[in-house]
C-alpha cells in the first residue's frame, strides 16, 4: 500500500475524508485490473459476489478498524454485491459506493444559482430504485462542511460508515443507500471545516420528522396520495378573492378539542371528523391553521419551526395531513397555513450553524438575531436560502393543495431596526432601515405564488404603515393578496374595553379606520394574539355585568362582520370563551351549551350566513365605493350608522349600532333608497340572549322631508346592539 493510499484509508477510518467515493467502491488500476474497497467495522469477513451469488473475490482486511479490499482481474464489474459474515451469520448487501451520483448537472446548476423552485425533489431523502436496487437517495446542502455522513439505526448512528459524495460547485453532498426504505430514521453527521464534528442535524428538507422531543428525520415518499378534490381545485378561483365572502376560523390543532379527558390532542383524522362539520355549520369559508411545519417546543405554538417541509408529527403523518385538507375541500372549506419565514430557533439539531458556518442565518447578530424571541433571522440575500424558503412556500401549495399562506411577522422582516435600539442594527446600503433583501424576497414570493397558483392567496401579518403591502409588485407593492388590519383591531378593542359612559370621548376609535380602510385589501383579525399573554379572552375585554358583556360582544361582532374587510376569528371566540387561551388544554366546550354562549355562537352562524348571501357585505370590501357613512358624528350618543353596497346599486345594507346600554326608539336615519329594509340581524334578539327589542322584521323607508330624493327610516336601536337592515335589489 502506497503512502497516499495509507493516508486515504486513515482518513476514511477517521471519518475525515473529503471524497470517500474516490477510495471506497471499485476503481481501475494502472495494470487494467480493479481494486474494491469497503469499510465495514465489526464484520468477520467479506466476499465480492456477482448477481448469481458466485464469488468474484475474497476481500482481505487492510486496516484493523474494518477496511477490506481485493483486486479483481479486468475492469470493475457492472454489478456486484458484498457477502458479509458476522458472528456466524451471513448477509448480502449492495455496496452504496458502487452507485453513481444521483445529482444531475442541471439540478446542480439550478441549486447553485438558487433557482430550483422544487428543491424538495432533489434535496432531502427520497425512496428510489437504481439499477433494480431499491433504496433511498440522500442529498443535503452544506457547502462549508469537510465531511457529511448519513447516520441512523441502519448504521448504528456511526458517521464513519456512510460518508457522502461532495459536489463542490453547488455545495451539495449526496449518496444512494441501498436497502433502506420509507420510514427509516436518519440525520446528518457533519464535520465542519475546522475539524469539529457538529451535533447531529435533522434534514432541512425532511418530508417527515419524529414526534418531539425526538428529533430524527424520517424517510417519506413525496408523491402517491390519491386526491379527491379536483372539483374544488378547479373552482376555487371562480370568484376573485377580493370580491368573495371570506370568513376565516383560526385554529391551533393541538388545543381546539382534546381526547381522552384532555390527555392528548386529536389526530388529523379526528380533527377532520369534528372540526370540518363544525366549521361548515357555522358558515366559515376557510380554516387557518397555526404553523404545522415541525417544531420542537409546544410553547412556541409552531412559530419556531425546525423542519419546514414536514407537517408536525404530533397529529399524524404527511398523508394524514393531506387527507385533512382533502376532506376540507370536499366540504367546501379552504385551508390556509400560517407560514413562518421570519425566523427560526437555535436548537442544535436545526439550521443554526448548520455546516459549522452561518449558512442560513446572518453572521452579524445585529442582522441575524431576534432579541425578543431568541431566534435567528434568515439571510434573505443568499440565493440558496431564498430558494429554500420559496421552494417551501410552493411545496405547501403544490403538494398539500393549500389554498393560501398567511406570512407571519412580516414587519420584523421589513425593518432592520425592528425592536432594536440605536446602535443595535446595521443600516442598508442607502443608510435606511428597510431590509432590502427581505423586501425583494417577499415580492418574489408573492409573484411566484400568484404566477403558479393564481387561485390561491397570500396574507401579510404586517402591523406598520408600510405602503402597498397588498398591491401588485408591478405597481410598487409587496404583492400580497391581503393584509391583516391590526390598526382596526387595536382601536376597536380599546374602544370596547371602555365603560359605555366614557365612549363618547373616544368615538374616533371606531371611525378613524375608515380613513385608510381601502388603502389595502384588509382582513379584520381577532386572532390568537388577542387572547394570550395576560390579555384575557375577547369576552373578558367587554365592560359591564354579564348581560352587558355578552351584549357588547354581540354588538362588536356584528360591527366587525359588516365592516369593510374579510373576517378572521380565533377558535373559541365564536362561542365567547371565558378564559384566556391555553395551548396545553382544550377550549371550554361546555360553555357552548350555556344560553348566552350559545347565543353568541348562533349569531356568528347567522352573521356568516348573511355576509355570504348578501353581495353588498363582501363584493366591495376593498373598494371605497362600497361604503358610505349614514351618520358617523353622533359621539354624544355613541351611535354609528353606515351603508354597504355591492355591484348592484339597487341592493344595499344599512348597519345601525348603539354602543350604550340606553335603548333608542324612534331614531331616524336618512337612506338613499325607498322600499322595505328587512331586518337581517338584530344582536338584541332573544335568540342570541338579548332583550328582544327590535323592528318587527323590517322597516319601510319614507320620503325624507326637505331631502330631495332621499328617504328615511325610523328605527328602534336596542341597547348595546347592532341592527343590520337589507334592502334587496328590485
Amino acid at each position: 500500500m502506497s503512502k497516499d493510499q495509507a493516508s486515504d484509508i486513515a482518513a476514511i477510518v477517521a471519518a475525515d475524508h473529503h471524497d470517500p467515493f474516490s477510495v471506497l467502491g471499485a476503481h481501475a488500476t494502472a495494470d487494467g485490473r480493479c481494486v474494491l474497497r469497503t469499510f465495514l467495522p465489526g464484520v468477520d469477513g467479506v466476499d465480492v459476489i456477482d448477481r448469481a451469488g458466485d464469488r468474484l473475490g475474497a476481500m482481505r482486511r487492510i486496516h484493523d478498524a474494518g477496511v477490506y479490499a481485493c483486486t479483481l482481474d479486468g475492469p470493475a464489474p457492472a454489478f456486484y454485491r458484498l457477502r458479509i459474515s458476522r458472528g456466524g451469520a451471513v448477509n448480502i448487501i449492495d455496496d452504496p459506493y458502487r452507485f453513481p451520483s444521483t445529482l444531475t448537472a442541471d439540478d446542480a446548476r439550478l441549486l447553485a444559482a438558487g433557482a430550483h423552485l422544487e428543491s424538495y425533489r432533489i434535496l432531502g431523502a427520497h425512496p428510489a430504485t437504481i439499477d433494480d436496487v431499491y433504496g433511498v437517495r440522500f442529498a443535503v446542502w452544506a457547502p462549508a462542511a469537510r465531511r457529511v455522513s448519513v447516520v441512523g439505526p441502519f448504521n448504528d448512528w456511526d458517521g464513519r460508515r456512510h460518508p457522502m459524495r461532495n459536489h463542490p460547485g453547488c455545495g451539495v453532498w449526496e449518496m444512494f443507500l441501498p436497502g433502506l426504505g420509507e420510514g427509516a430514521l436518519y440525520k446528518y453527521e457533519i464535520r465542519a471545516a475546522d475539524g469539529r464534528v457538529l451535533p447531529l442535524k435533522s434534514d432541512p428538507h425532511a418530508l417527515r420528522a419524529e414526534r418531539p422531543p425526538r428529533t430524527a428525520s424520517i424517510v417519506h415518499r413525496l408523491d402517491g396520495f390519491d386526491w379527491t378534490d379536483d372539483h374544488w381545485m378547479a373552482e376555487r378561483g371562480a370568484v376573485p378573492h377580493h370580491r368573495a365572502p371570506i370568513s376565516i376560523y383560526e385554529v391551533h390543532p393541538g388545543s381546539w378539542r382534546r381526547a381522552e379527558n384532555g390527555a392528548r390532542a386529536l389526530s388529523y383524522d379526528e380533527l377532520a371528523d369534528a372540526l370540518i362539520p363544525y366549521v361548515r355549520d357555522l358558515g366559515f369559508t376557510h380554516i387557518e391553521l397555526m404553523p404545522v411545519s415541525e417544531f420542537p417546543f409546544d410553547g412556541s405554538w409552531g412559530y419556531q419551526p425546525i423542519s419546514l417541509f414536514a407537517p408536525t408529527s404530533r397529529f399524524g403523518g404527511p398523508d394524514d395531513f393531506r387527507r385533512f385538507v382533502d376532506r376540507c375541500h370536499g366540504a367546501g372549506i379552504g385551508v390556509l397555513l400560517d407560514w413562518v419565514a421570519g425566523h427560526f430557533p437555535e436548537d442544535e439539531h436545526g439550521l443554526a450553524q448548520f455546516d459549522g458556518t452561518h449558512l442560513y442565518e446572518h453572521a452579524d447578530p445585529r442582522r441575524g438575531r431576534h432579541v425578543d424571541w431568541g431566534t435567528l433571522i434568515y439571510n434573505y440575500g443568499r440565493n440558496e436560502v431564498r430558494n429554500y424558503l420559496l421552494s417551501n412556500a410552493l411545496y405547501w401549495l403544490d403538494q398539500f393543495h393549500i389554498d393560501g399562506l398567511r406570512v407571519d411577522a412580516v414587519a420584523s422582516m421589513l425593518y432592520l431596526d425592528y425592536s432594536r435600539a440605536e446602535g443595535e442594527w446595521v443600516p442598508n446600503v442607502h443608510g435606511g432601515r428597510e431590509n432590502l433583501d427581505a423586501v425583494a424576497f417577499l415580492k418574489r414570493l408573492n409573484e411566484l405564488v400568484y404566477e403558479r397558483h393564481p387561485d390561491a392567496m397570500t396574507v401579510a401579518e404586517e402591523s406598520t404603515a408600510w405602503p402597498l403591502v397588498s398591491r401588485p409588485t408591478s405597481a410598487g407593492g409587496l404583492g400580497f393578496g391581503f393584509k391583516w388590519n391590526m390598526g382596526w383591531m387595536h382601536d376597536t378593542l380599546r374602544y370596547m374595553a371602555r365603560d359605555p359612559v366614557h365612549r363618547r370621548h373616544h368615538h374616533d376609535d371606531l371611525t378613524f379606520g375608515l380613513l385608510y380602510a381601502f388603502q389595502e385589501n384588509y382582513i379584520l383579525p381577532l386572532s390568537h394574539d388577542e387572547v394570550v399573554h395576560g390579555k384575557g379572552s375577547i369576552l373578558a375585554r367587554m365592560r359591564g355585568d354579564e348581560w352587558q358583556r355578552f351584549a357588547n360582544l354581540r354588538l362588536y361582532y356584528a360591527f366587525m362582520f359588516t365592516y369593510p374587510g374579510k373576517k378572521l376569528l380565533f377558535m373559541g371566540n365564536e362561542f365567547a370563551q371565558v378564559q384566556e387561551w391555553n395551548h396545553d388544554g382544550s377550549l371550554d366546550w361546555h360553555l357552548a351549551d350555556q344560553p348566552l354562549h350559545r347565543g353568541v355562537q348562533s349569531m356568528v352562524r347567522d352573521l356568516n350566513g348573511v355576509v355570504r348571501a348578501v353581495a353588498a357585505l363582501h363584493e366591495r370590501d376593498g373598494d371605497g365605493d362600497g361604503f358610505a357613512w349614514i351618520d358617523c358624528e353622533d359621539a354624544e350618543n355613541s351611535t354609528l350608522a353606515y351603508l354597504r353596497r355591492g355591484s348592484d346599486e339597487e341592493e344595499m345594507v344599512a348597519v345601525l349600532c348603539n354602543f350604550t346600554p340606553v335603548p333608542r326608539p324612534g331614531t331616524r336615519f336618512v337612506v338613499p333608497k325607498d322600499g322595505v329594509w328587512r331586518e337581517r340581524i338584530n344582536t338584541d334578539s332573544r335568540d342570541y340572549g338579548g332583550s328582544g327589542q327590535g323592528n318587527l322584521g323590517g322597516i319601510a323607508a319614507t320620503a325624507a322631508p326637505g331631502r330631495g330624493d332621499r328617504f328615511s327610516i325610523t328605527v328602534t336601536l336596542p341597547p348595546l346592539a347592532a341592527v343590520v337592515l337589507h334592502r334587496a335589489a328590485e
